[in-house]
């Protein structure tokens, strides 16, 4: 038998093949991807349909919403910004992808932000059963004793924020309200969430006070991560050592978050155990205490186990600090840079209530039509999370604004988009809260043509748990502030505008990171009642 002598390549032969294979694979690819590919057909710019590098760039620059915006001015309402997505910015298109029986599910995209096999939490699961049994856990969090439980936190932080932003008749020191409101709503959710108010907002030295910093930069690798042109072979890699690797090239500002909520958690869960033989009516009754006490429906035993529980706390310390600071934020920015509506907004106020100390969760709260019609402009106009929340199709694929799209196929909406959809509002890039309130210029068909275009909170399986509380922590900070504060833009500062200095900036790192506005404090100066 003649041996078959198989020549063998030199390390540098394999790197002429590799630099050969490449670009050939590459260019394949791309061509697929606009000539074969089921998408196709539906247009969006030549290079985002051949792959999905020019996206995953805005991403990287935290401009990814701005970006999708200008495409849809270019494409109309549907356009496909990578080569297996279609993103559209209409109200049925909405509601045909995010409905209660949508055929969809989340996206990989939330896999991407697992940091290991045991790290599922209601913010990150894809499978649907998963996500159902992990929301059906957290939502025993958020009842209507809960929420009860948690004003009172609410109200003991604004009201100690109220007497650190101004203490006289005068005008306060410039506030960067970015960093301020961030210090406020972190020290309300760690309160809620871990047991403890960590002090962010008190003068002096704290080494805490940069951890909101450090989410945001926890935020910012992450969304890189999982908005990657290589998401497939990122998730395949992840349990093959890439994990380690993106523990090592993690920043080390945002492994100081991951280190503090480790230790965190460890804390609050030896506090639990130290209660666990007080009566019910001793405990500390935060959210932590009702997710330890949570049922599993289906055994009667206990939801969560520790790391389950702190998968969960993860997801309550980014949520329940960015959407109420991201819209705080962006309502005074607005507010401050609109002194009419300011003062209208006030009024309103000042004329419900007579003291400060009245403004709690209730019906006098909620009677303040202005003040919920301002918080919703402002959450319009810098909505907590500025891109696509992404959907898979499911097999038996789905039919959207009566057009079918295949299974796999990815879909969603960018809230930043929706809520500057020209067709909808008419002066999208303008601060109007009147545009809610029906009344004489405003029709109760038009508010709800309005509104159902409106999803700051999202919709359907996936909405958010938290928004009551939410809108609670936000109807409280702004009442109190505005009964007992006038305010004002530092003179002159542009602070917190972008290349629109009317325009709160915001950069997209799946939540929103921004700066300002820069605003002074004063105590009210005369009674408005």
């Amino acid at each position: 038998m003649t041996d078959i002598n198989v020549p063998s390549l030199s390390s540098s032969d394999l790197l002429i093949v590799f630099i050969t294979i490449c670009p050939l694979l590459i260019i394949t690819n791309a061509i697929y991807n606009l000539v074969f590919h089921p998408l196709a057909h539906v247009p969006g710019p030549f290079f985002a349909r051949a792959s999905g590098i020019p996206a995953w760039y805005h991403t990287y620059r935290g401009k990814r919403h701005i970006w999708l915006r200008e495409q849809f001015q270019i494409y109309g309402s549907k356009f496909r910004p990578e080569p297996n997505t279609v993103l559209f910015c209409d109200p049925k298109a909405y509601t045909d992808i995010h409905s209660m029986k949508s055929n969809v599910r989340r996206s990989h995209f939330y896999t991407a932000w697992r940091r290991g096999d045991g790290d599922q939490s209601v913010l990150n699961s894809v499978d649907t059963a998963m996500h159902a049994r992990k929301r059906s856990l957290l939502s025993q969090s958020f009842t209507e004793k809960s929420v009860r439980a948690a004003s009172g936190f609410i109200v003991k932080h604004v009201d100690r924020w109220n007497q650190l932003l101004a203490d006289s008749n005068d005008w306060s020191a410039p506030v960067d309200m970015a960093e301020s409101i961030d210090a406020l709503a972190f020290d309300i959710i760690g309160d809620l969430a871990l047991g403890r108010s960590f002090g962010i907002k008190e003068p002096g030295d704290n080494a805490l006070k940069v951890v909101p910093n450090s989410i945001h930069e926890y935020m910012k690798f992450y969304n890189t991560i999982a908005r990657s042109p290589f998401l497939n072979l990122v998730l395949w890699l992840k349990p093959r050592g890439l994990d380690r690797l993106v523990a090592i090239a993690t920043p080390p500002t945002a492994r100081q978050y991951l280190q503090f909520l480790y230790d965190s958690v460890t804390e609050r869960l030896s506090l639990q155990a130290e209660q666990a033989s007080k009566p019910e009516g001793e405990r500390r009754q935060d959210m932590f205490y009702f997710m330890c006490e949570a049922r599993d429906p289906s055994t009667d035993l206990p939801g969560h186990d520790e790391k389950s529980l702190r998968s969960e706390s993860n997801t309550l310390l980014v949520a329940g600090s960015d959407t109420v600071a991201v819209t705080l934020s962006s309502l005074f920015f607005y507010l401050t840079g609109d002194p009419r509506r300011c003062q209208k907004l006030t009024h309103e106020i000042r004329s419900t209530f007579s003291s400060a100390d009245d403004i709690v969760h209730g019906p006098k709260l909620s009677s303040c039509i202005y003040l919920r019609a301002c918080i919703d402009e402002g959450m319009r106009l810098s909505p907590p999370v500025p891109g696509e929340l992404s959907r898979e199709v499911l097999p038996g694929g789905i039919i959207i604004k009566g057009e079918f799209f295949p299974p796999g196929t990815i879909v969603g909406t960018t809230e930043w988009a929706n809520s500057r959809n020209r067709k909808v509002y008419g002066d999208p890039d303008v601060f109007r809260p009147e545009r809610w309130i029906a009344g004489e210029s405003v029709t109760k068909d038009e508010v709800a043509r309005l509104r159902s275009n409106f999803h700051p909170f999202t919709s359907g399986t996936f909405s958010c748990l938290g928004k009551n509380l939410a809108m609670i922590e936000l109807m409280i900070t702004v009442a109190r502030t505005l009964h007992r504060l006038d305010v004002r833009r530092e003179p002159g500062s542009t602070v917190g505008g972008g290349a629109d200095p009317k325009q709160y900036e915001l950069i997209d790192a799946f939540t929103a990171v921004r700066h300002g506005p820069v605003v002074q404090f004063r105590k009210k100066v005369a009674s408005l009642n």
